[in-house]
């Protein structure tokens, strides 16, 4: 591909390293913003600046934030005592909007991928477990899609919480295997939340 503008091949070149986006599609969404007035292509460098520049992680579930304890986190009328593991924000987004789940969430940030270099130590696997064992979780919710790095990390946690009292549940698979939660819809999704079985009758079926 032929660039006239050494600044619009750099910006295509960067804005193709985002997921799904090749360098036509680039070069279609910077042709659109170069037609755009200024200050609104400044207006989204500066937010997308400022939200790799200043957002946190909760430092009870690892979901994004913009304070330490996210929104979910520090409302005294959620349930503590309940958390749904997921592997990231775009599953909690997901059970959020069933409006059916009111405990709370441990995002992963991932899934376990020898494949792709991912291993339990690149996950949040081990706060996870330290909440157990303190004693203040009484059930673990596997939320993870039904694939095989789903049901591998969702296994490998069981095992490393199997020797404390806590309750260990799966959602009811109405999700099709190998779909993402984002992806389902709400209904769906939300009677898999309530509908949930012990983690263990998913080992026998499987």
């Amino acid at each position: 591909m032929d660039f006239s503008s050494k600044l619009l091949e750099n910006a295509v070149n960067e804005m193709s390293q985002l997921p799904g986006i090749g360098k036509r599609t680039a070069l279609r969404l910077v042709l659109h913003l170069l037609k755009q007035p200024k200050e609104q292509t400044h207006k989204l460098s500066l937010s997308l600046q400022n939200m790799r520049d200043e957002v946190n992680f909760c430092e009870n579930c690892h979901n994004i934030s913009d304070t330490k304890l996210c929104e979910i986190c520090a409302n005294p009328n959620r349930l503590s005592h309940i958390v749904c593991v997921v592997e990231d924000i775009r599953d909690v987004m997901a059970i959020e909007n069933t409006s059916q789940y009111r405990g709370h969430y441990h995002v992963l940030g991932g899934k376990i991928s020898p494949m792709d270099g991912v291993g339990p130590s690149e996950l949040n696997i081990t706060t996870l477990v330290e909440k157990v064992k303190s004693g203040v979780v009484e059930e673990i919710i596997f939320a993870l899609s039904s694939t095989m790095e789903g049901d591998t990390t969702n296994f490998y946690i069981f095992k490393q919480i199997e020797a404390y009292k806590v309750v260990t549940t799966t959602i009811a698979r109405g999700i099709s295997v190998g779909d993402e939660l984002e992806y389902a819809d709400e209904v769906t999704l939300g009677r898999s939340i309530l509908n949930r079985i012990p983690f263990e009758n998913s080992l026998k079926s499987s």
